[in-house]
């Protein structure tokens, strides 16, 4: 089955089980600093899974764009990806494990949908703890469908809880997971969770408890649905094949790589390593570019991610294909995605200008390396493994190519000091991320709400200084700050950011209402609303929320999520800090409530 058909047969299942298919939400968390990326289908949602009515009702599905980097070292290896498609189904305090359950069951093993072998599946579920009892309901659910009992596993918080551990404030709860035998002959009659030949393929979370600030569990008034099927892995069990890379999702981009270097892939060779590394974070980096975020590499928070992805592609690349230009790889991925997500065709030429000159910097900065490489070797005869290190921090040079570059010297590297300096780094760097990587959960507090309400005002008042070709590119919003990009080819003038502020300032001091409304997309537009994805809501047809601040003349109607306050007095005092360049034609501003 192609992965195209999977991931339109699960979305067709849940249709038929009246859910409504929302469009995949933005890789970059809109509200969320608690995040890089959009790790999971529940970040989105997470004001509806606490209990705000979603426009489109309490029965959802999707496939969302997701991207993880705690596992980017295990890469290559069978299962492990950075950016993949998440496919899931959504109850928000309508069905429970009952209905759920037995419908995980019906679309995994009848013929009409995914006809997978039942003898070969097998689950787990949480096994409980001090605070939390064992998930006895789940697994009798399970029981009730046909499994036998010891294909049931009973799981700590760790490997049956999400999110993993119950350890950041939101919403959590148990979950269980289904595995399906990938080895040769029948599955074992025991599953063993440690045995790698039972791959997991759909997680079903039970979103029953909040856990607070404070750190208690409390039961949830609404109890809550979240599933997740990883497309990928769903495509290698149904395609037969033993490893992801393997699937038709990265067919045409291995024989791209295969053309540009003249070699053969071979799956179980060193340079078929490379060729899946190339494979996978180019795919990501095109999906990030790509985003209508629109992020670019940089040397921090988003931008830093998507640099060492690109420049980590690279430097496998430069051992299969010296100096290739990996442009027509770009190419294929786009080309293989963008009916599904045509965002990546509308923004093709960013994609490939920030990716060429990312490859243009990457190659200046090997030039460099080397050059360093030569100063110290010339100066001690050698190179140490605390050299090696110096090399990589502070010039960005590869470990991989400081070896090559020893070798040529008759030289080797001190490869377990270069680690320990290395892990000394990474203990420093995960300290620097903090929250970043904490899981997730969007913030609501007060501060990000003020400034969640004051973008509609920044973007409304932006449209009526530069024009109405200015269209909202992006934002990101912490306690302290919020940033906006949006579309203008000039940067702004010191009248025009003073215009601006001023027009911000006195909406606020008019103290407008700020109220909502529910509403068919091609009404909204009738009724001149704007919003970050139009063309998503449009293709899909849905239902929206829209935002109206004022009275009967609206200052700003705009479609969004929330949170928002209730009168614009509420906001304060609003302040340009900074205003800059995102992108090509994408300008950025950084603003302040005080």
């Amino acid at each position: 089955m192609k992965s195209s058909d999977i991931r339109q047969k699960f979305l067709e299942y849940f249709q038929q089980k009246d859910h409504v298919i929302i469009p995949s939400a933005s890789l970059i968390p809109e509200n969320d600093p608690s995040v890089l990326f959009t790790t999971a289908g529940m970040h989105p949602l997470v004001p509806f899974l606490l209990g705000e009515d979603h426009p489109e009702g309490h029965r959802l599905a999707d496939a969302q764009k997701c991207l993880r980097t705690g596992d980017i070292d295990e890469v290559g290896d069978k299962t492990h990806l950075t950016f993949f498609e998440m496919l899931g189904n959504w109850s928000l305090g309508d069905y429970f494990k009952a209905e759920a359950i037995a419908m995980s069951y019906e679309l995994l093993t009848d013929p009409n949908w995914f006809g997978l072998d039942p003898a070969k599946l097998a689950v787990s579920v949480f096994a409980g703890d001090e605070t939390t009892p064992k998930d006895e309901e789940s697994a009798n659910l399970w029981r009730a469908q046909g499994l036998p009992g010891q294909r049931i596993a009973f799981l700590d918080k760790q490997e049956n809880w999400w999110p993993a551990g119950g350890k950041h404030p939101g919403p959590q709860g148990p979950d269980t997971e289904i595995f399906y035998w990938t080895g040769a002959g029948e599955a074992p009659e025991k599953f063993d969770p440690e045995d790698k030949n039972w791959v997991e393929i759909w997680n079903n979370v039970f979103m029953q408890y909040n856990l607070s600030a404070g750190g208690g569990l409390l039961p949830l008034a609404q109890k809550n649905v979240d599933t997740g099927m990883g497309l990928e892995r769903m495509a290698a069990v149904l395609q037969g094949k033993d490893n992801v890379y393997d699937t038709d999702l990265f067919e045409p981009i291995i024989k791209e790589i295969e053309k540009l270097s003249g070699q053969v892939y071979d799956s179980q060779s060193k340079a078929g390593y490379s060729f899946r590394v190339i494979a996978d974070h180019l795919r990501t980096a095109v999906f990030v570019l790509g985003d209508p975020q629109g992020v670019c590499p940089s040397n921090v928070d988003q931008g830093y991610v998507l640099r060492r992805l690109i420049r980590r592609a690279i430097r496998h690349a430069k051992n299969l294909m010296p100096n290739q230009d990996l442009s027509s790889v770009i190419n294929v991925i786009i080309q293989k995605y963008q009916a599904v997500y045509p965002e990546l065709k509308q923004n093709q030429n960013r994609i490939l200008t920030e990716f060429a000159q990312e490859q243009n910097k990457f190659k200046n900065t090997l030039e460099k390396g080397i050059r360093e490489f030569n100063k110290i070797y010339q100066k001690v005869g050698q190179v140490s493994g605390q050299d090696a290190f110096v090399l990589y921090s502070s010039y960005g040079f590869p470990i991989e190519l400081t070896e090559e570059l020893a070798k040529e010297q008759g030289q080797e590297v001190d490869r377990e000091t270069f680690a320990q300096e290395f892990t000394k780094h990474q203990e420093l760097s995960r300290a620097g991320a903090g929250e970043k990587f904490a899981g997730g959960l969007a913030d609501h507090s007060e501060e990000t709400v003020k400034l969640h309400t004051a973008t509609h005002l920044l973007h409304q008042a932006l449209r009526q200084v530069l024009g109405d070709h200015v269209e909202q590119k992006g934002s990101n919003i912490t306690t302290q700050r919020l940033r906006f990009d949006f579309s203008h080819p000039a940067k702004m003038t010191d009248q025009e950011k003073q215009e601006t502020q001023q027009i911000v300032n006195d909406v606020i001091e008019l103290d407008l209402p700020v109220r909502f409304e529910i509403m068919d997309f091609t009404e909204a537009q009738k009724r001149g609303a704007i919003g970050l994805f139009e063309d998503k809501y449009e293709k899909m047809g849905g239902k929206v929320k829209v935002y109206f601040i004022g009275d009967k003349e609206y200052f700003s109607t705009e479609v969004c999520g929330g949170p928002h306050v209730e009168h614009t007095g509420q906001l304060g005092t609003f302040q340009i800090q900074k205003e800059e360049a995102s992108s090509a034609g994408i300008r950025r501003i950084k603003a302040t409530l005080t």
